[in-house]
């Protein structure tokens, strides 16, 4: 690890509140910010290390190009972050009035984790609706005139104002992975354990249960990470939704569970990375075995993904060979990710994509 991935690091902990703001003043002024700025963005945390340099009252060090940048991006969140808001509140009021109640997974619900909510950056918006999700596709249709994609695995998509929402009917592509079936079991009953609710704009948002996103944020990481890579945000979640919610983490049954789905080595690694790198106290994760060959892996594959490709961005032959090319080169994730073999998923992704010939795109 460089020196400027050592600070970034430190950097984090300050903007997560995990570390004192005090211990990094002395290496401020020789840092390479550019290279700082692009991996904190880089990695989904450029708001959250802004947050650091503030308390370090840092921005003297900063050139002023750069720094107009870096405000510029985290006003950019900010917007974004408002926006959904906004689009958040006004679709649970119009499902409520349609008595759909509505259910929030990941994104903003988890930006509640985090010192400064509005600085976790998010991407779009995923709802879970208990079951109703066609019938309020067609009133979202039907009232306010939305397209609604039905091209996806395991849930629909619409835009609102420019904000994408992903309306999930499986929590999971149960076609992709064999093991997924069983996981969305699991997660289907713990949709039914009564979590937070918050109230936005005058309307009631349920929050999943710390049982539900304990495994839902896990698997949909490990997943990310297999298919292609993570960034430190995903990591940053885990680590503040542990904050918050040790003390009700069923650790006993989640690692049952990560065992039998073969994905306890990657939990661990997640783990260990939030106690070395993002700050969060050991005391609250159960014993677990390291590997600390596999872990510096990880985080080495985090912060510089062995297979660095660009996406094409047409062609269906380029595509099938770029992802084929990822798919040979990401053999050791599936490895510490999924129970199947690697022949049995091959197969099935191919069917998976061939039941939505439009998500080969993606």
């Amino acid at each position: 690890m460089t020196r400027d991935e050592k600070i970034y690091f430190s950097l984090l902990r300050i903007g997560l509140g995990t570390e004192s703001p005090r211990e990094i003043l002395p290496e401020l002024a020789k840092l390479q910010w550019g290279e700082i700025y692009r991996l904190a963005v880089r990695q989904g945390t450029g708001a959250l290390i802004w947050d650091a340099l503030r308390q370090l009252h840092a921005m003297e060090y900063l050139p002023l190009s750069l720094r107009v940048q870096w405000a510029y991006n985290v006003e950019q969140i900010e917007d974004r972050y408002r926006k959904q808001e906004k689009v958040l509140a006004g679709l649970s009021k119009f499902y409520a009035s349609h008595s759909i109640s509505l259910m929030l997974l990941k994104g903003y619900g988890l930006s509640f984790c985090y010192p400064c909510p509005e600085h976790r950056e998010c991407g779009d918006i995923d709802i879970w609706l208990f079951g109703r999700q066609r019938e309020a596709d067609e009133l979202l249709c039907r009232e306010w005139g939305i397209r609604i994609d039905e091209d996806k695995h395991h849930h629909t998509v619409f835009l609102i104002d420019g904000i994408m929402v992903e309306n999930h009917y499986d929590f999971l592509n149960v076609h992709a992975h064999a093991s997924n079936r069983e996981i969305e079991q699991l997660l289907r009953t713990y949709a039914e354990i009564h979590g937070e609710t918050i109230c936005l704009k005058d309307t009631e948002i349920h929050l999943p249960s710390p049982s539900f996103n304990a495994l839902f944020l896990l698997r949909h990481a490990a997943a990310h990470f297999a298919a292609a890579e993570i960034g430190m945000r995903h990591i940053a979640d885990w680590g503040m939704f542990i904050l918050r919610y040790c003390d009700k983490i069923d650790w006993t049954e989640l690692y049952a569970t990560a065992r039998r789905m073969n994905m306890h080595r990657f939990l661990n690694c997640i783990n260990a990375i939030s106690i070395n790198n993002i700050g969060v106290d050991a005391k609250l994760f159960p014993s677990f075995e390291r590997d600390l060959k596999l872990e510096e892996r990880v985080l080495n594959d985090i912060l510089h993904p062995e297979f660095s490709e660009k996406f094409p961005e047409k062609g269906f032959i380029r595509i099938m060979r770029f992802k084929f090319r990822r798919w040979l080169a990401n053999r050791w994730k599936h490895r510490i990710v999924y129970r199947e073999g690697l022949i049995h998923t091959f197969f099935r992704q191919v069917y998976s994509h061939l039941l939505k010939p439009k998500s080969i795109a993606h």
